[in-house]
């Protein structure tokens, strides 16, 4: 029997962790392809801090821990590079017939290597041109040491705590070959979907957004202190080297970018090599065609002669050299003018600002239109009729306007204003507080919404119409056989034949109704048996079915459960809405303003006619007794000063919303109301609306309490007030099941640990959200458990 091993020492855990940790960077940003998840990674992370914590003379410089150092004071050192960081020349396509006549420069590059070398079709290294901020970074010994920008080429600034920060960039070296010092040179940038989501962001919160990619990279590298540079997502390629001590490198520009590849530097995906002229110019036209879907900006490909020692004979022109050379694509921002703004309804409601500008040509598109994003964005660049803009078109990005050149704004123009009502179907625009979006309050009726609203309604946990899909529901809209979705009720077999020998005919293809001479119509059944099965539904289902903003699975549920029928869910003003658990003030308006609108009421009672019956509805829980009161109704009107307590002095002594309002304030003091709370609540009462919503929640509330019945009593469901998270795989059944079943005993399910998680329930493969709930002390379950409990309360 072998012996145990010893268990390791506090230095041989923590090289380990760094080896490990170092090793996952190199998975993740060299290879793309990770071997662990990111709480994986990070646990790493705090696992290495606290050995480093407990053990500070274990703490090295190029530990990944040092990522984070301190800010930069007074701005950035200078650095002199020790050897130049170059300029290359530019090709762009010119006017002419064939590929030698529109790309004359690299025609003439090419010419120019075969005369002076003696060759014919030389051999390139060719690389995206990353649109980015040129880095140098020396290493010393395998560790890194120093960071630089280009600068002017000769001098550039100290940036090395912020580039510390940046994963891509190895602290220390793989393998054991490298130089003893090596400057390797390359692009900071920043992936286009770190970009949106920085802008998605800042935008929501009001911050200002980043005009690009590149001004995201470069201004991410540039900030002082390096825990903001941390915070923002930056990447890096490497694709040169500068001063190399100690070791000879390969013989060519791509076998030495393959040894940096080896060290542990992310080069692009996208090298490679090309033969002659020819051999140039079908890289530039294969990296073009797929510059869109590239996870990052460029703006052309680099050509490099391959071999150093065609390099050294080629030599430089003032301080570009002579055997690379920088093919430009179509520059992707350019000057017009806003000619109009208007507002273009999205599939969800949203209402975006869209510039209509002048056509201008833009990365080789004819871009007429622009998103201005939000009526913020708009406020924050002063976007007006007549200015004249910077449009932006990056990748399969919608074109942008991403800033007003000022000193060309004719005279006499306005600042824009969001309009008030939707330009589609004539409803309400309206904007919750604190967020950014405008959204149409048309709902069911919006034509612009109409497809996605269809897809809700019949999607799997709605009203559950199998079958009903994105492609039959495009058909169904554009050809005018449904408008709401109370017309899927109404549809025939007939009607789908029909529609789908129209969109063959539309798509130019055989139609499928049509197979061994006879006419195949069981996809056509199923499509009207599902329709007519998904009449029998349940209350909640029906209201989350309807797309009401905000009104998820679970909301869904608790208005179903408490308020037990669909005449009171939608008849509940806001005030009495928001007493429900879960429901807070914006999602209670949101209830409201659905139903309010004519529209989306007319469609409620076409579903309920063309035969949808809710078959769990029920009478109000008795558990709302213990939720409505006046009191209650007045502590969450806002009114600073009437907490709980002092609401409830005010309804003991004025127990009615008319007697406390004609009481005035010298009767609330006398009452034992502060001087301030009661001016607090005379303002509020004074204000019609006001006034007007309090009387209209009394006696709402009134009538849904007398219409619980007599003598009922109150069910006390085991898990009432608790929340739990699922988190891992259950074997003895679906997360969805587990769900519901927690749900029927009263608790609420969450999706991520926080302090106010009651228990977590982990099955197999338990994450991170497990991890949290062990650090936190939460309550953790295995599936015996969960089943134990379910098998006693028989659900």
């Amino acid at each position: 029997m072998s012996k145990p091993s010893a268990p390791l020492s506090s230095a041989q855990l923590v090289e380990d962790l760094r080896k490990r940790i170092e090793h996952a960077n190199y998975r993740y940003h060299v290879l793309d392809d990770p071997e662990i998840a990111d709480a994986d990674y990070d646990r790493l992370l705090r696992d290495l801090e606290a050995l480093e914590a407990d053990n500070p003379e274990l703490a090295t410089p190029d530990s990944p821990t040092r990522r984070v150092g301190a800010r930069a004071i007074g701005g950035f050192a200078e650095v002199r590079h020790a050897l130049p960081m170059l300029s290359l020349s530019n090709a762009f396509e010119q006017e002419g017939d064939g590929d030698r006549e529109r790309y004359r420069d690299v025609a003439e590059f090419e010419r120019r290597i075969e005369q002076t070398l003696g060759r014919s079709h030389p051999e390139f290294s060719v690389e995206p041109k990353l649109d980015g901020l040129a880095i140098s970074l020396r290493y010393e010994n395998g560790q890194f040491v120093q960071g630089a920008t280009r600068g002017d080429g000769e001098t550039g600034e100290d940036v090395t705590a912020n580039l510390r920060t940046v994963r891509a960039i190895p602290l220390r070296l793989r393998g054991s070959d490298w130089p003893r010092v090596l400057e390797v040179r390359g692009e900071i940038i920043m992936l286009r979907k770190d970009f949106e989501a920085f802008n998605a962001y800042a935008r929501e919160h009001g911050e200002k957004p980043l005009a690009n990619p590149r001004n995201g990279a470069a201004g991410s590298l540039r900030q002082l202190d390096p825990a903001i540079t941390a915070k923002r997502k930056l990447s890096f390629f490497a694709y040169s080297v500068g001063m190399v001590e100690g070791v000879e490198l390969p013989a060519s520009h791509s076998k030495t970018l393959q040894k940096l590849r080896d060290w542990g530097f992310p080069v692009s995906p996208e090298v490679g090599v090309a033969k002659g002229f020819d051999g140039l110019i079908a890289y530039f036209q294969r990296i073009g065609a797929k510059r869109d879907q590239l996870p990052y900006d460029i703006d052309g490909v680099v050509y490099k002669l391959d071999d150093y020692v065609g390099q050294r004979e080629m030599g430089f022109v003032a301080r570009a050299p002579r055997w690379a050379l920088a093919h430009k694509f179509p520059a992707q921002e350019q000057s017009t003018i806003v000619e109009a703004i208007e507002i273009q309804i999205g599939r969800t409601g949203a209402a975006t600002p869209v510039a209509r500008l002048a056509p201008v040509q833009v990365a080789g598109v004819t871009v007429t239109n622009a998103t201005l994003h939000n009526a913020d964005q708009v406020a924050r660049l002063d976007v007006r009729v007549g200015d004249t803009v910077i449009v932006r078109r990056a990748g399969d990005v919608i074109p942008e306007v991403v800033r007003v050149v000022p000193d060309q704004r004719p005279p006499k123009t306005h600042p824009w204003k969001m309009p008030t009502h939707c330009p589609v179907c004539g409803s309400a625009l309206v904007r919750e507080e604190g967020e950014a979006a405008w959204r149409c309050s048309g709902g069911l009726v919006c034509a612009a919404q109409r497809k996605e609203a269809l897809i809700h309604f019949a999607s799997r946990r709605a009203m559950d119409i199998e079958g009903i899909g994105e492609r039959f529901v495009d058909a169904l809209v554009d050809f005018g056989y449904v408008h709401t979705p109370a017309d899927l009720y109404s549809l025939t077999l007939d009607h789908f034949l029909e529609m789908k020998q129209r969109a063959d005919e539309r798509d130019g293809t055989t139609p499928e109704t049509v197979k061994a001479g006879k006419i195949a119509t069981k996809w056509a059944e199923n499509l009207v048996d599902a329709i007519e099965a998904s009449k029998k539904t349940t209350l909640a289902r029906f209201l989350y079915a309807l797309g009401i903003v905000h009104i998820g699975e679970s909301t869904a549920k608790t208005l179903a459960s408490w308020l037990g029928r669909l005449e009171w869910v939608r008849s509940m003003p806001a005030a009495i809405l928001r007493e429900l658990p879960d429901i807070g003030a914006e999602v209670a308006k949101s209830i409201e303003a659905f139903f309010k609108q004519r529209g989306n009421r007319e469609v409620v009672d076409a579903l309920l006619k063309a035969g949808v019956m809710l078959g769990d509805e029920s009478d109000p829980s008795p558990r709302l007794s213990q939720k409505l009161s006046l009191a209650a109704l007045l502590q969450d009107a806002g009114i600073n000063g009437i907490g709980l307590r002092n609401a409830e002095l005010l309804t003991s002594h004025f127990p009615t919303i008319e007697k406390l309002h004609s009481s005035g304030a010298t009767h609330w003091i006398t009452a034992g109301l502060s001087s301030n709370a009661a001016a607090n609540l005379d303002e509020y009462l004074t204000t019609r609306h006001h006034l007007d919503a309090l009387r209209e929640a009394e006696v709402a509330m009134h009538r849904l309490l007398e219409a619980i019945p007599k003598h009922a009593e109150v069910e006390a469901l085991p898990l009432t007030g608790q929340t739990a998270v699922l988190t891992g795989t259950l074997s003895s059944m679906g997360r969805d099941e587990a769900k519901e079943k927690l749900e029927a005993l009263g608790a609420k399910v969450a999706g991520s640990v926080s302090k106010k998680t009651h228990f977590v329930v982990a099955g197999e493969a338990a994450g991170s959200k497990l991890d949290k709930a062990q650090e936190l002390g939460v309550d953790v379950w295995d599936e015996e458990r969960l089943i134990n409990l379910f098998k006693q309360h028989g659900v």
